[in-house]
């Protein structure tokens, strides 16, 4: 009764109330552009063919854009441009001097870096609808596109990178008055528009008796399980203790008190995934319209569930964990910043030790967090494969749904908390992953 005493609480509060509606209205509005077609395409026969031609790749974007990109609406490329841009920012803040220094300015800083953001999403916008543009006039033959030429190649690549614009403009209003995560909200309501559909299709598969009612049971009480272990890791942190030395000044003394260094134990979050998803299954996706055999057989390794991929899929996420956590946390800086404010770890001796040591428990928790996110990852594939089950909320998209549901629900109970209400949770706080 707490929970739904809390979720009751919501309306009681105006500020919450509001923002809660307009977050709901704003994802309305995305969810309606995602129907909208594209002007001069023939969608539904475009969607059967990139469906059929496209293979996992497509299916895989085309989860993040909650179907729209398969059948080409104006919302096609999704928040992918954005989340791109991002990605190469932050890529750019550690080669770049000129860029790192600005990450560091605070305030000041990080609106110059999201508005270098907004630029590099138009750009790969621009680029990506132009390609798609080209490459739907080049294999149409007159069947998708009905007026092929540079008017049409044009008008897709504006029509696209216009989408796009207001897809990033909505999640930044989403944020800013909504109840927040608003680029990860969007994503979240992609993923979770395709969740009916697979509702039927299992319960379709079970009434023509393609699988049985007990599989069924078995697929909840995995997905209920995996979701858990989702939770508890995407919470999970190793606490560093950290101890100040006191300092006396005049007849005041400071420091002295002690604390911790949270490091948590999938710091990279869905980025390895992804980032091992595109790679593989690009060459994959491209070959896949090569109607050559030894090309096809090819391909057909490159494919979800063979054992060529999943040795390839679990390399790449292990990789990229250890890459991309590298990239977003420097133990120099920490350790630097310690000894600088009088702070030390208790017994490791400040500066280059203190450097060794994080990167040591920081390198043994990555490991965990890798082999956590693999096996997430590839239990879809294993379960499909060997057990013909349907699995729809797998992988990265249960990744992405449970995490932004645990930091949405922190927002909106930090809400209530400083409003004298109880809360989600009668004991203890639900955290975030950003908490």
């Amino acid at each position: 009764m707490s929970i739904l005493s809390a979720f009751q609480d919501i309306f009681k509060i105006a500020e919450l109330k509001s923002r809660v509606i307009f977050t709901l209205a704003l994802l309305a509005v995305y969810r309606i552009g995602a129907h909208i077609p594209t002007p001069g395409i023939n969608g539904e026969a475009l969607s059967k063919f990139l469906m059929e031609k496209g293979g996992a790749l497509m299916g895989f974007f085309d989860m993040f854009s909650g179907g729209a990109l398969s059948r080409l609406t104006i919302f096609a490329l999704g928040i992918m441009p954005y989340i791109s841009a991002s990605i190469i920012l932050q890529l750019l803040t550690v080669v770049i001097p000129a860029l790192g220094k600005l990450a560091k300015e605070g305030e000041r800083g990080r609106k110059k870096i999201v508005q270098y953001t907004r630029y590099g999403t138009v750009v790969i916008s621009a680029i990506q609808s132009f390609g798609i543009s080209m490459g739907i006039e080049s294999m149409s033959q007159g069947e998708f596109v009905q007026n092929p030429g540079w008017s049409f190649r044009f008008m897709t690549m504006i029509t696209l990178t216009s989408g796009t614009a207001f897809i990033m403009w909505l999640g930044e209003q989403i944020t800013e008055r909504g109840i927040g995560n608003g680029i990860s909200l969007i994503i979240f309501a992609g993923i979770v528009a395709g969740f009916p559909n697979a509702v039927v299709n299992t319960v379709r598969l079970l009434k023509t008796g393609e699988i049985p009612l007990i599989l069924v049971i078995v697929l909840i009480i995995i997905i209920v399980i995996v979701v858990g272990v989702i939770i508890f890791v995407e919470r999970g942190q190793r606490k560093i203790p950290i101890q100040y030395a006191r300092r006396v000044v005049g007849r005041k003394v400071y420091g002295g008190q002690s604390t911790h260094l949270p490091l948590k134990v999938n710091s990279a979050g869905v980025i390895p995934p992804i980032f091992a998803s595109s790679i593989i299954m690009f060459p994959a996706t491209i070959v896949g319209f090569i109607a050559v055999p030894w090309v096809q057989g090819a391909a057909r390794q490159l494919s979800p569930g063979t054992l060529i991929y999943t040795i390839l899929y679990v390399g790449m996420i292990f990789f990229f964990c250890y890459f991309y956590t590298a990239i977003i946390f420097n133990p120099q800086d920490i350790a630097e910043n310690l000894k600088k404010y009088g702070g030390f770890i208790p017994g490791v001796r400040p500066g280059q030790n203190t450097s060794e040591y994080i990167y040591r428990v920081l390198a043994r928790i990555t490991f965990g967090g890798a082999v956590y996110l693999a096996a997430v990852c590839i239990l879809p594939d294993i379960l499909g494969a060997y057990f013909k089950v349907p699995f729809y909320f797998g992988g990265t998209s249960l990744l992405i749904v449970v995490g932004v549901a645990l930091d949405t629900i922190s927002q909106m109970e930090s809400h209530l908390v400083t409003r004298s209400y109880e809360g989600f949770l009668k004991k203890g706080r639900i955290r975030g992953r950003r908490s």
